[in-house]
């Protein structure tokens, strides 16, 4: 059908003009597989210091959250202008400074639910890579972009709830953050939210990455995809804590 053929060419033609990056993609994935090995190699050194010495822990865990916040204003910039020689250093500490503070949650999870929930974790967030990387580069622009403005509203409405969460943790942290044995129902329906956000943008992350970088900018699409999959572990990691009503395993 001559009309249906022009139609559907003409599609693809408006679809292949927004993409700015045709192998952004295939470019930054082995950076954030890389980034992913540093952030183990991170968790590793916490769980030392905390087995070691775990009173060193937390001012340590300060100090490397404040180095995060710096390296990654840095080193964002430094990717979206692709300056490559000098984002990736930057990148490399801030993953491995990533492991070290999520290690504190790790180990706390191992001391709840036991490390082979963690493992599952792990694995439910690779799962999703991989359903993701097929679907989301596979989206209509309809979908995608729907999916898009859904998933920013909700990061928005999450960083919200996690902003009352913190401050209201300071005054009541049994019945923002929940304790031994029981249940917080804000924890859960935070966790809960923020594991099906994360979902949502993993999705996001292969439909928007070549519509917003170039290919050289590569290192700037591994930074979001990488947080993104370490937000989703941390979430699924944070809900499994609380179904289990934080309780300490025997």
């Amino acid at each position: 059908m001559p009309a249906s053929s022009n139609f559907n060419q003409a599609i693809r033609e408006a679809q292949s003009s927004s993409i700015v990056g045709p192998n952004v993609i295939s470019n930054a994935l082995p950076y954030v597989g890389g980034g992913m090995a540093l952030t183990g190699v991170g968790v590793l050194g916490g769980f030392s210091i905390l087995q070691t010495n775990p009173a060193l822990f937390q001012p340590l865990a300060i100090v490397a959250i404040i180095a995060e916040l710096i390296l990654f204003f840095i080193a964002s910039s430094a990717a979206n202008n692709a300056n490559n020689s000098k984002a990736l250093p930057l990148l490399a500490a801030y993953s491995i400074l990533t492991g070290f503070t999520l290690s504190g949650l790790i180990f706390m999870a191992k001391l709840t639910i036991g490390m082979g929930a963690v493992f599952t974790a792990v694995f439910a967030t690779g799962v999703t890579f991989v359903i993701a990387s097929f679907a989301g580069q596979r989206m209509s622009d309809n979908v995608g972009q729907a999916l898009s403005k859904a998933v920013g509203l909700g990061l928005l409405g999450l960083l919200l709830a996690v902003f009352i969460q913190m401050i209201g943790g300071w005054f009541n942290p049994a019945f923002f953050w929940g304790s031994a044995g029981r249940v917080s129902g804000i924890e859960l329906m935070i966790s809960g939210f923020g594991t099906i956000l994360f979902v949502g943008m993993a999705f996001v992350d292969f439909y928007t990455m070549p519509r917003r970088y170039r290919d050289d900018q590569y290192l700037a699409g591994a930074l979001g995809m990488y947080l993104t999959y370490i937000n989703l572990f941390v979430f699924i990691l944070r809900l499994m804590i609380a179904l289990n009503g934080g309780g300490r395993r025997d």
